[in-house]
């Protein structure tokens, strides 16, 4: 078995006070900073996402440009490549992160297996070098990127698990019908 933690966007964009702010998104940077300290040692790679959308175009339809956003397929312009909206939160500790990866870059991205990383592999891609079987997905925001990523980690053929004090959601009725989602997909919740 070889374990990876995948961090999910985790960006200023997405705590208190961001462009898509998600209430306890700064706490949950803080407490993976914890595990990352006392469990780091526990996993062969850590890997972390952000969205980053292009500037000036509605990011193939992401933004709301021409109307209010219906904030379930558009969204206020949010985590726009080089803005501090798209910096890691300060509470987060990028030191042990050994992969970045970027989603989003001109159209609508949710997972994290989406992006890419500075080099150009995906986060698939990246997972099959390092032999990893086994992946804890955390971050923001539950219903959406961290939903949709562990997912895609299921379809990529890891054993996932979310560990559930280490993330944060838009709205509780979605975040728990995401986590039952998730349960259902055979998804360990933790």
């Amino acid at each position: 078995m070889t374990r990876a933690l995948l961090i999910v966007d985790v960006q200023n964009d997405f705590t208190e006070g961001g462009a898509l702010g998600v209430d306890g998104g700064a706490e949950v940077a803080r407490r993976i900073s914890e595990h990352l300290a006392a469990h780091g040692d526990e996993y062969a790679l850590v890997a972390a996402s952000r969205d980053w959308h292009d500037g000036g175009n509605d990011n193939g339809g992401h933004f709301a440009t021409a109307a209010a956003p219906d904030f379930t397929g558009t969204w206020p312009v949010h985590c726009v490549a080089g803005t501090p909206g798209a910096d890691y939160h300060p509470g987060l500790d990028t030191g042990p992160v050994d992969v970045h990866v970027r989603k989003g870059q001109g159209k609508p991205a949710y997972s994290a297996f989406e992006g890419l990383t500075d080099d150009g592999r995906s986060l698939a891609e990246v997972l099959r070098e390092r032999g990893v079987t086994d992946l804890d997905v955390v971050g923001i925001a539950t219903d959406y990127c961290v939903r949709a990523s562990a997912l895609d980690a299921l379809e990529s053929g890891e054993r996932v698990r979310v560990l559930t004090g280490l993330i944060a959601g838009v709205a509780p009725a979605t975040s728990a019908a995401a986590l039952e989602e998730l349960r259902a997909a055979g998804v360990e919740t933790v």
